[in-house]
């Protein structure tokens, strides 16, 4: 029996098609470009929740940074981060901003100072973490400037017309009190010392390791008519093709011994 006849067979029998390959690309094309090493644009302008325009230097502030990039009203996941991310934060024995600042940047350039004043109350209401109104800046900006922190960081995003939602990855940056990429601590269910970690080795200004995990806050779901969570696909999908790499080798097997 051919190879490529083998291969289809395989795919049949797990109701597969050659559509997966492409879905699979698709997704990587949105994950973090890690980019340890590269300078934040500290000149590029944001505005904060009381309406000042400054550099993102101004709110870096000299202190090891955390940067979580999404958008305020997102659907799906943004909101679910920042929640894990200050609960471990909590737990961090990090006071802020003599230890870290944090940096929430909108990447809808159409979202208002309000809408993230309301975000940063909602999240300082569940939250209420001394020296959060001088280490926790919510920030939007133009398309401009939020393509210039995109690029540095490496953030692909794409947002969808139809749906009205940006696709995007899942991650937080951490950047060194000089404004240079530290390092990356991706997906979401962050833990204190995880985080701890990385704003230890962004204080002093080294880089960590790439790190390969990949989570995207969206997936389109036909019942639901939106996008949501894609763990549970994603997970099926790794044990699909586990599945279809041990097929492959027992086919090449029996096709070998039949030989």
């Amino acid at each position: 029996m051919p190879r490529m006849a083998i291969g289809r067979a395989i795919l049949a029998a797990l109701g597969l098609t050659v559509a997966v390959p492409a879905w699979a690309g698709a997704l990587g094309d949105l994950a973090f470009t890690q980019r340890q090493g590269a300078n934040l644009p500290l000149d590029a302008r944001f505005t904060d929740t009381v309406g000042r325009t400054l550099p993102l230097g101004a709110f870096v502030g000299g202190h090891p940074a955390i940067l979580s990039i999404g958008y305020y009203d997102c659907p799906n996941l943004c909101a679910l981060e920042r929640e894990d991310l200050l609960h471990a934060l909590d737990g961090s024995g990090l006071k802020t901003p003599d230890d870290y600042t944090l940096i929430v940047v909108s990447i809808d350039p159409t979202e208002t100072a309000s809408v993230a004043r309301r975000a940063r109350k909602d999240d300082l209401g569940r939250h209420a973490t001394p020296g959060a109104e001088r280490g926790w800046h919510f920030l939007v900006g133009q398309e401009g400037s939020i393509r210039r922190l995109a690029d540095a960081v490496g953030f692909h995003a794409r947002y969808d017309p139809g749906l009205k939602q940006y696709l995007h990855p899942m991650g937080l940056v951490f950047a060194t009190p000089a404004g240079m990429v530290s390092g990356y601590v991706l997906g979401v269910g962050y833990r204190a010392g995880d985080v701890r970690q990385a704003l230890a080795r962004a204080a002093v200004g080294q880089r960590a390791e790439a790190s390969p995990v990949l989570l995207l806050c969206f997936h389109y779901d036909a019942a639901t008519g939106r996008y949501t969570l894609a763990v549970r696909k994603l997970l099926r999908l790794g044990a699909l093709m586990t599945v279809l790499v041990v097929g492959t080798m027992l086919a090449m097997a029996h096709w070998r011994r039949a030989r």
